[in-house]
């Protein structure tokens, strides 16, 4: 457990991973007591996991807050719910979405939607068990409190900002912001569609930079990786990253119709395992949709193409 600044700490899990470790944040609160941020994944073990954490602190954990319903943030809302009583917040559209994923798994329309993007039958069987495997670490929580925003967790303030999941939250006080994933200094928070995705997660996206450069925090402390020092500065990194992405996903459409997978292999080339292959997959499928609608590309049934040639 680590010092970040007064009042706030931070927790790293280990994850199984291509990126190998989460970030969990405790909050002082007003009586003195923690809000826990994000959870990790769920534990086999959560006395093993936890309760060196609880013995560290001087004060009980009081509330837990979810930022998205991704497995490495709520997977361990349970967990820690059962051990420290604590009620646990989320987003409200947030709360949807982990329901319509974790809590009404539909393995057919699963495969259907890979399929119908151009996947190979032998990567869709691959990710489809390791998706199983992962779905025993989810111990999200039913009828959390639900959060909005504008609403405030002892003077924290709740903004959602879309893109690496639909109802992301973030957490704001005094130039301090409880990021998750929505920036992330780096690497690139990943930004996909998915079958209960919003339309346009990319120019969600887009326009979460524009929010995160309008509100201009002091510092971003993320999911992953180190804290972010200028977060204005590195959303407009990001913004530059996904306008050079966005001419590469144009330029891979060469004339023929192409599938999502098609220009995930121009765009994320090599022999990626078929968790990788689904993150690039969905990443390529979001810049696709927000070059429709751009009108750089047009659907042909649900392949892509080029326009204004």
């Amino acid at each position: 457990m680590e010092v970040v600044e007064k009042g706030v700490r931070r927790l790293t899990f280990a994850l199984p991973f291509g990126i190998d470790h989460v970030h969990c944040y405790l909050l002082r609160s007003s009586s003195g007591g923690w809000i826990l941020v994000d959870t990790g994944l769920g534990s086999a073990d959560p006395e093993a996991q936890w309760r060196p954490v609880l013995d560290e602190l001087d004060a009980p954990i009081e509330q837990i807050i979810v930022t998205h319903m991704h497995p490495d943030h709520v997977g361990g809302a349970r967990d820690i719910q059962e051990l420290t009583g604590a009620p646990v917040l989320q987003g409200r559209e947030d709360y949807d979405q982990c329901v319509a994923a974790w809590g009404h798994r539909d393995t057919e329309r699963f495969v259907a939607y890979w399929t119908s993007h151009g996947m190979p039958g032998l990567t869709i069987e691959g990710i489809a068990r390791e998706s199983e495997r992962l779905m025993a670490a989810v111990h999200w929580v039913e009828g959390p409190q639900l959060l909005d925003p504008g609403d405030e967790v002892d003077g924290w303030r709740v903004e959602v900002l879309r893109g690496h999941a639909d109802g992301h939250i973030v957490l704001l006080r005094d130039g301090v912001m409880i990021a998750g994933d929505t920036i992330l200094g780096g690497i690139t928070p990943a930004i996909g569609l998915y079958p209960n995705s919003r339309p346009d997660p990319l120019g969600d996206y887009l326009q979460t930079l524009d929010r995160i450069e309008q509100l201009a925090p002091r510092v971003a402390y993320t999911g992953h990786r180190a804290a972010v020092g200028d977060p204005t500065a590195r959303a407009r990194e990001i913004r530059s990253h996904h306008i050079e992405r966005l001419s590469y996903a144009q330029q891979a459409l060469d004339g023929e119709p192409l599938s999502g997978y098609d220009v995930s292999l121009a765009l994320f080339p090599g022999d990626l395992p078929p968790t990788l292959r689904r993150f690039a997959t969905a990443e390529s499928l979001a810049h696709l949709e927000r070059l429709v609608h751009e009108g750089r590309a047009g659907r042909a049934g649900l392949a892509y193409v080029r326009t204004g040639i």
